[in-house]
């Protein structure tokens, strides 16, 4: 039985397509590559891979139709690359359920190190505490199996991050937790000053969760680069 973990690398760049091929399957990946977002889903869904690498810019389906379209049926981690890094491309690519954002040019051994990092994560965070499958308090509900999250009564659909985020706050509900805290727990080390991330995040939650609820903040901002979880009586 093979074991290596699956990467699948969507680009319609040939070259860069060879050196990640050749730099993941050195490392011990196994891999395949598709030229674009249609190609990308029909390999995803005959081959179930681990972690998934995509560019934007692409022909008959970008990189972004092909997260979405990815994140409505998988949790599987994505890494967006691309060569625009303005960041309202980068808050678009997180918002609709990337993982990670990698602007083009890049080091191979930075990519690698951001595949690390995603694969053990999603190999890591369903195992943090077995015994505990339901976090409960205030207004909310979540099942760490199923991943299902409620909110008085409501069901919240939330990316993957999004999920590990808010499953962490609920955690450490009434405390201040700093950015880099915040960023070590769901991103790991290497995107400690990424405040980016966290902004989107964030505020992705607080539209989600407070959509009944205007009048309330479950999210609190606190002075000094911190946030706050309330959940509510």
């Amino acid at each position: 039985m093979n074991d290596k973990p699956r990467i699948l690398v969507v680009d319609d760049e040939p070259q860069l397509t060879r050196v990640l091929r050749t730099g993941l399957k050195s490392r011990g990946y196994e891999v395949r590559a598709a030229a674009d977002g249609l190609a990308g889903f029909e390999t995803f869904s005959d081959w179930h891979p681990d972690l998934v690498i995509t560019d934007l810019a692409m022909p008959n389906m970008d990189g972004l139709e092909f997260c979405r379209r990815l994140r409505a049926i998988s949790q599987v981690p994505i890494i967006i690359l691309s060569a625009k890094g303005e960041e309202k491309i980068k808050v678009e690519a997180l918002d609709i359920g990337a993982d990670d954002f990698v602007t083009k040019p890049f080091g191979i051994d930075e990519l690698l190190a951001r595949v690390r990092a995603s694969l053990r994560r999603a190999v890591s965070s369903p195992s943090n505490e077995p015994a505990q499958t339901l976090l409960e308090a205030g207004d909310f509900r979540i099942d760490l199996e199923s991943r299902n999250v409620n909110v008085r009564g409501r069901e919240v659909h939330l990316t993957p991050k999004e999920f590990d985020l808010l499953t962490y706050f609920m955690k450490h509900s009434g405390k201040v937790l700093t950015h880099r805290t915040l960023l070590a727990a769901i991103w790991g080390g290497d995107y400690l000053e990424q405040d980016q991330y966290l902004r989107v995040f964030v505020g992705n939650l607080r539209k989600k969760l407070e959509k009944d609820a205007p009048d309330r903040r479950y999210l609190v901002t606190e002075p000094w680069g911190g946030y706050r979880f309330d959940p509510g009586e």
